[in-house]
């Protein structure tokens, strides 16, 4: 099985939701279920069919959020070896302007929040590169150079 990184907070938010799930909305469900049930034929119980559906997607994302927690290595931070690996936040120079972006894991790339990851093409060139060094990435637009200002 694939190991699955994250930091201590996406953990902890990842657990946050599997609790939520669990404790609240899935009872909630199952009463909302058997309110349905209790209304007559279930061949023709429209409400019927779409809580069930409901709590059947909920399973399936209790499932998921299971299955990576066993498989979740939570990351440490930064390495204190001046390179960049999953954790560390770095400050990048590209065409003049300056960007920030954390290295995660894939469940928890956000780029709206310059959270990327690890397996992108971005995070790809970074991991291992040290303050100064440069990359380049092809993109749609063409060649995008990066310098690598300082690593958090």
């Amino acid at each position: 099985m694939k190991q699955i990184y994250l930091t201590k907070d996406g953990l902890k938010d990842l657990e946050k939701e599997l609790t939520e799930l669990k404790d609240e909305k899935r009872p909630q469900l199952v009463k909302r279920v058997t309110a349905a049930r209790e209304m007559g034929d279930l061949s023709e119980n429209t409400e019927y069919a779409a809580v069930r559906e409901e709590l059947n997607m909920m399973d399936g994302r209790i499932e998921e959020l299971e299955q990576i927690m066993s498989r979740a290595k939570v990351i440490q931070g930064c390495k204190a070896n001046g390179q960049v690996s999953l954790g560390c936040k770095v400050t990048l120079v590209a065409n003049g302007q300056t960007h920030d972006y954390t290295v995660v894991g894939e469940w928890e790339a956000d780029p709206m929040e310059k959270k990327i990851s690890h397996s992108s093409p971005l995070g790809k060139a970074l991991l291992g590169k040290k303050s100064g060094d440069e990359i380049e990435l092809e993109v749609p637009a063409g060649k995008v150079v990066y310098e690598i200002k300082k690593i958090h």
